[in-house]
C-alpha cells in the first residue's frame, strides 16, 4: 500500500485540524471522505481540504467510499459503536479519547480489535506523542527520576472557552472522561502502574450550569497506584490566563516538570506591565506537533504493517479509572478498586 486512504467523521474544532493534517501533512496518507451531521462543516472540508465525498452518514461513507482507514472524532458516545461498525468492514481505525462512555462499550470494542487482529486500531492519547512528554518518558525509563513518588497533572481550559464547554457539557460525559482522561493516561504510562484507590472532588465555582449535568467546572482527584506512587489530577474550566497544561513528576533522585509555565513560545515582553510571556490559547495551539506525530503513527502502522503502543485495553482502563473517578466525585467517597 502506497498512500492510505482515510475517512474522517466529525469535523468539529479537533475533526478539522486531523483532518487538514491528513491532507496537507501526514505522509502517505490521502483524505479521500468527510462524514459530519453539519452541512456548513461539510462544505468548509470540501472547499478548503478539496474532500471528494462528502456525506451526513457515517455507514454511508464506510459503505460508498474506497476506504482503508477510518479517523472517529465524533462525540464520545458515538466512538464504539462506529469503531465496531468499521473494523467488522475491515477498516484501520483511529479513534479520539476516550473510548467510550461506559466500561461495556470499551469491552465490546475490546473484542472486535481482538476478532479483527490484522486491522491497525489507535487511540488519540496524543500526549504520549508531544515531544516534551516524549522526552521526559525516556528520562523515566532510563531511571533519571528513581523510584517515583508523586504524579501530579493539571489541564485548565481558559474562561474565554467557557461557551463552547456549556454546550458540550450534555455529552462529555463529565470532566473527568472528557479532560482528566489524558492524565489518567500518561500516569499510568510514565508510572507503569495501575491505581487500586482513587478519591475525587469538586464543584462549580464559577459557572453553576455544570451541576445540572453532575459535572463541576472545576474537579480533582487524588489517587495511589499498585506500586505505591500517589497521582493528582485537577481538570478545570476557568483558567483566566489560558490553556494551561503541566505535569510534574517526583521521584526519590529528580523530579520532572513539563509545561510547569504555560507559554506560547520562548519570547518575553517587556512593556509598562513588566516582564511577561504569552500562555498558549487553546489544546490545538499546545499540541500542534502531537497532533501530527500521532496521525503519522497510525499511517506508518498501517503502511508497514505494526501495531501502535498505545492499545485498546489503554483506552478501556482509563475510561474507567475516569468513570470511577466521576462517581467518587458524586458520592463523595473513597473507592478502592
Amino acid at each position: 500500500m502506497n498512500k492510505v486512504r482515510i475517512g474522517i467523521v466529525g469535523l468539529g474544532r479537533l475533526g478539522f485540524i486531523h483532518a487538514k493534517n491528513i491532507s496537507s501533512i501526514i505522509k502517505n496518507a490521502e483524505l479521500s471522505a468527510a462524514c459530519s451531521l453539519n452541512k456548513e462543516e461539510l462544505s468548509r472540508a470540501k472547499k478548503e481540504l478539496n474532500v471528494g465525498y462528502c456525506f451526513s452518514d457515517f455507514k454511508e461513507m464506510i459503505n460508498d467510499s474506497d476506504l482503508n482507514a477510518i479517523v472517529i472524532v465524533s462525540p464520545s458516545a458515538n466512538h464504539c459503536e462506529q469503531a465496531i461498525y468499521a473494523l467488522q468492514k475491515g477498516l484501520h481505525v483511529f479513534c479520539e479519547k476516550p473510548l467510550g462512555i461506559t466500561l461495556q462499550e470499551c469491552l465490546a470494542v475490546e473484542e472486535a480489535v481482538a476478532a479483527n487482529a490484522n486491522q491497525v486500531f489507535m487511540l488519540g492519547f496524543m500526549r504520549r506523542y508531544d515531544p516534551s512528554y516524549m522526552y521526559a518518558k525516556q528520562k523515566i525509563d532510563e531511571g533519571v527520576l528513581g523510584k517515583p513518588i508523586l504524579f501530579r497533572s493539571y489541564s485548565v481550559d481558559p474562561e474565554s472557552a467557557i461557551d463552547g464547554a456549556l454546550k458540550y457539557v450534555e455529552h462529555s460525559a463529565g470532566q473527568f472522561l472528557d479532560m482528566a482522561i489524558h492524565d489518567i493516561d500518561l500516569a499510568r504510562w510514565m508510572l507503569k502502574a495501575e491505581p487500586k484507590s482513587i478519591f475525587a472532588i469538586g464543584g462549580c465555582y464559577a459557572h453553576k450550569e455544570f451541576a445540572e449535568h453532575g459535572d463541576g467546572d472545576n474537579v480533582s482527584a487524588l489517587l495511589q497506584f499498585d506500586n505505591e506512587s500517589m497521582a493528582f489530577f485537577l481538570a478545570g474550566r476557568t483558567a483566566t490566563h489560558g490553556y494551561n497544561v503541566e505535569t510534574e513528576i517526583i521521584g526519590t533522585k529528580a523530579t520532572l516538570r513539563i509545561g510547569s509555565v504555560p507559554r506560547k513560545n520562548m519570547v518575553e515582553i517587556l512593556d509598562s506591565h513588566g516582564v511577561r510571556q504569552e500562555c498558549s490559547q487553546s489544546f490545538q495551539e499546545r499540541f500542534e506537533v502531537a497532533f501530527v506525530n500521532e496521525m503519522q503513527e497510525f499511517v506508518d502502522c498501517i503502511i508497514e504493517n505494526k501495531k501502535p503502543e498505545i492499545k485498546a485495553e489503554d483506552g478501556t482502563k482509563s475510561t474507567n479509572i475516569a468513570y470511577l473517578a466521576t462517581k467518587s466525585f458524586k458520592e463523595n467517597k473513597l473507592i478502592k478498586i
